[in-house]
């Protein structure tokens, strides 16, 4: 079963540089410079969120946030 996924995310994988390379090589007119100006504003907004959510994580899992809850005993309560 696992030979099997591999093999089929292995497919995926190489259709998808298939398909870019032959996106990347077709002749014909250059992207303007505001698709330029958009890819790049689109990958500096995914990088600032993703390392923001990876900072939450880290951030949550120090506090102790992650952990499970724990019930108080009556003798914790009354303190």
């Amino acid at each position: 079963m696992r030979v099997a996924i591999s093999l089929v995310l292995l497919a995926i994988l190489v259709a998808v540089g298939v398909f870019a390379y032959e996106g990347l090589t077709l002749p014909g007119a250059a992207m303007p410079g505001q698709g330029y100006a958009a890819m790049a504003i689109g990958i500096m907004f995914s990088v600032i969120i993703g390392v923001g959510l990876m900072a939450l994580l880290f951030y949550s899992s120090r506090r102790g946030y992650d952990e499970p809850p724990k019930l108080k005993s009556r003798e914790d309560r009354q303190r």
